[in-house]
């Protein structure tokens, strides 16, 4: 009588087990097709300032280290430029450099890094010093931010070497930051726009 209660317990356990094993494959295939069809979200593109596809302002200015420094227009040497807009009080402008300073190394020597704030020298050097940015120039400026209207941060404009704007947008991470990249390989100003035509 306790043998058959016995296998008659672990046929049950075993029945439960094969019942919780198909029930997390069930799931696992649910999250795989809402992975699917949910679209990936790139940089959120702010209407303001000048147009993808148009000329930016350009600048020629000095870094904090009195380097010349030039944003927008056409680059000599044929290479993009991506701009970045930060604080030093921004904690997701902390969290992106090193991811910037991944992606510049990915890109190598066709992209150039530029990194632009406004406020006071000293707070933006000790800033400049504690997070290693001396790979990259570093532009105190108000003026580029009020052309550009940049109202959020951060914020990051991807310029080629013709000094046209190819993508900008907020950019909260890593995802984002490439999805400017992205933008401009398929020749729109957001991956927002390029979904909304593939609605179309």
């Amino acid at each position: 009588m306790m043998l058959t209660a016995l296998i008659v317990s672990s046929v049950l356990l075993w029945i439960g087990l094969l019942l919780v094993a198909l029930v997390g494959l069930a799931v696992i295939r649910q999250v795989g097709v809402l992975h699917e069809r949910i679209s990936p979200v790139g940089a959120l593109m702010i209407d303001k300032g000048p147009a993808v596809g148009t000329v930016g302002p350009s600048f020629e200015v000095r870094d904090i280290t009195s380097k010349p420094v030039k944003i927008g227009g056409v680059e000599a040497n044929g290479n993009a430029t991506l701009v970045f807009f930060l604080s030093t009080t921004c904690p997701i402008c902390k969290k992106l450099l090193p991811l910037l300073n991944d992606i510049v190394r990915k890109e190598g020597p066709r992209l150039r890094l530029v990194l632009v704030s406004d406020g006071d020298l000293g707070e933006h050097q000790a800033f400049y010093e504690k997070q290693r940015l001396s790979a990259h120039p570093y532009v105190l400026s108000q003026d580029i931010g009020m052309a550009y209207q940049i109202g959020k941060l951060p914020y990051a404009i991807l310029f080629d070497a013709q000094g046209v704007i190819r993508a900008k947008g907020l950019v909260n991470s890593r995802e984002q930051v490439e999805s400017l990249f992205v933008a401009n390989e398929r020749g729109v100003g957001s991956l927002q726009e390029y979904l909304r035509a593939q609605a179309d």
